[in-house]
């Protein structure tokens, strides 16, 4: 199924003169992967993380895991460097607008090879195939946007097609979950914001926190997890209290994303969005609650049977710089079971490097700007013991 749904995207591709957007795995130098756990944390440059005081526990994992020293989010803002973790590209969504739930009406960004820029309507469930948005080397329009310009590394529009990571693993037999903090317990399904009890769905209550953020969990703007079946649909997005009942049991799916909520990721820094028991102007503590959140989830995932069954990861990564005029550069540590450790990369890595890689532990085609040429494995930082 793989193989010939890749052939027709090249078929497609070659017969439109645009760049593929699935690409053969071709024998890769990653170890076969059996469980992947993905910690995303928010809106930090490398500087203010790596070296940082305040976060004793990310910079001592950094040292006896090992560091991606000089890994990148590509572009702004949240929504879109997440799109790009899962999916290889932007899909066409330049903002951090909330789904168009279940609206069978509307044609993707892909589809009408028009953007989503900030102030579109809400976005449309991705699906189809089209050309992306294209990457500007000077962003001046993300949120928290600073007195200086961010600059990325453009990116031109390319030929993509619209699914994940989590479509492909479904496709060869594998399992895939969003783990999101603050969800409310009945369930995600055109759920934008949650403190865990009350959502926008179920209440308009005036300042209620958002701390569970729908722009985090990218997985629900896809049409096929909107109306997907059993293995691959809005179900697969669970809370928090799920994740460590899972971890307890030793039952994990294959690929985990992990998103602690906007009072514990690091997001809070002037985001009065959060509400006033969680935000703080002071950074450090906001630093201080995200390096705590790290330390206890990758407690849990080491302390749980699944982390010793086969060939397991934990990476965490930070989506995006948001506060800062610096490089878009982020902290990205990736620890392994089986493989080197204190090893610090200084290849240049990205959001598409670390797609690329996972799709190749995980034995899938290379997916939209993961299928670059240009685009590493960080196979320095996978590699087994003695590598």
């Amino acid at each position: 199924m793989q193989i010939k749904k890749t052939t027709i995207a090249l078929t497609l591709a070659a017969a439109f003169g645009i760049a593929p957007a699935l690409a053969q795995n071709p024998a890769p130098s990653i170890p076969r992967l059996d469980h992947v756990f993905v910690i995303v944390m928010e809106n930090h440059h490398y500087g203010q993380i790596f070296g940082n005081s305040n976060a004793p526990f990310v910079n001592a994992y950094a040292k006896s895991a090992n560091l991606a020293a000089n890994y990148f989010g590509v572009g702004h803002p949240s929504l879109t460097n997440y799109l790009e973790m899962v999916g290889g590209s932007n899909f066409g969504v330049v903002n951090d607008n909330s789904p168009d739930w279940h609206n069978k009406a509307c044609r993707s960004n892909l589809e009408l090879n028009t953007p989503a820029l900030e102030g579109a309507p809400n976005i449309c469930p991705i699906a189809g195939s089209g050309m992306d948005a294209a990457t500007p080397a000077v962003d001046t329009t993300n949120e928290g946007t600073p007195a200086a310009p961010i600059y990325n590394d453009p990116i031109a529009p390319a030929y993509t097609v619209g699914k994940t990571i989590a479509d492909q693993l479904v496709e060869a037999g594998l399992t895939w979950k969003s783990y999101q903090e603050s969800l409310p317990p009945y369930g995600a399904d055109r759920v934008n914001n949650s403190d865990g009890m009350i959502s926008d769905l179920t209440s308009s209550v005036s300042g209620m926190p958002k701390l569970y953020a729908v722009k985090h969990n990218p997985f629900v703007y896809f049409a096929s997890v909107q109306a997907g079946d059993e293995d691959n649909s809005l179900r697969n997005t669970q809370g928090f209290e799920r994740l460590y009942a899972d971890l307890r049991r030793g039952e994990v799916p294959n690929y985990s994303f992990i998103v602690p909520n906007q009072c514990h990721d690091q997001h809070a820094r002037g985001a009065s969005e959060v509400g006033p028991y969680c935000q703080d102007t002071n950074d450090d503590l906001v630093v201080q609650a995200g390096d705590v959140t790290v330390q206890n989830l990758v407690g849990a995932i080491k302390a749980s049977e699944a982390w010793k069954d086969g060939h397991n990861a934990i990476v965490v990564v930070w989506d995006e710089n948001d506060y800062s005029s610096l490089p878009n550069q982020v902290v990205t540590i990736v620890d392994t079971n089986y493989g080197v450790t204190g090893v610090t990369s200084k290849v240049k890595y990205n959001h598409f490097s670390l797609l690329k890689t996972l799709e190749a532990g995980f034995g899938l085609a290379y997916l939209n700007h993961a299928a670059d040429d240009n685009v590493p494995l960080m196979s320095d930082l996978f590699a087994p013991k003695g590598h």
